[in-house]
């Protein structure tokens, strides 16, 4: 957890020119409904499905709520063109037991509060290593991106892995390099708009855990 803490540091001082630097797209027949609006549509809040994002979408509302001028505002700003990786309660759960170093998942309000508690800061960082911004990718396009490095809001990068003879599939290469690595589980959400999510099975990670 101290290790996680340390890419608060780091990317706060780039987080802005990463956001700045961002390619810009044309997206004139894209809907300007953001990821923000998606996420804050389940009002179920914290429950016993895994599968979605109740843990995702506290995480970015504490952020916002201790910090208003965050980069994650972002994803409030459907004219902003982006793409973001959103890991499941199930992804949340998997990362606080890995850090406790045991196999029994913690309920998804007790892996929020472990998570807020690694400092807004952290969560901040880790959220903006989830999202490349000024790009929309879709589905298909990520299928023809086998090895291509996407700039996150966070500074650094994540390796796209397409993998599969008959079935293609999505995999992210992030910064752990003892941890199988987050699975695309779910494509295109929000499609149709300049911002556009895609389900993930893991949450990653900006650096090496040990």
């Amino acid at each position: 957890m101290r290790l996680l803490r340390t890419v608060a540091v780091a990317a706060a001082a780039i987080v802005t020119s990463a956001l700045a630097a961002a390619p810009a797209d044309a997206h004139g027949k894209l809907g300007t409904r953001s990821l923000a609006t998606v996420l804050t549509a389940d009002t179920s809040g914290f429950d016993r499905n895994g599968g979605d994002y109740d843990i995702l979408t506290a995480a970015v509302l504490a952020v916002l709520e201790a910090k208003p001028s965050s980069a994650v505002g972002v994803l409030t700003d459907g004219r902003t063109a982006l793409t973001a990786f959103i890991p499941n309660d199930r992804a949340f759960q998997t990362l606080v037991a890995d850090l406790r170093h045991t196999k029994r998942l913690p309920s998804e309000r007790a892996s929020f509060t472990a998570v807020a508690g690694l400092g807004i800061d952290t969560v901040e960082s880790v959220l903006l290593y989830h999202v490349v911004p000024g790009s929309t990718i879709t589905r298909k396009a990520a299928l023809k991106a086998d090895g291509a490095a996407l700039p996150t809001a966070a500074g650094s990068t994540v390796k796209v892995d397409v993998y599969g003879y008959w079935w293609k599939r999505v995999r992210l290469v992030d910064a752990d390099r003892t941890d199988r690595d987050p699975r695309v589980i779910r494509f295109d959400v929000n499609k149709g708009n300049r911002q556009i999510a895609h389900g993930i099975d893991r949450v990653l990670r900006p650096i090496d855990l040990p």
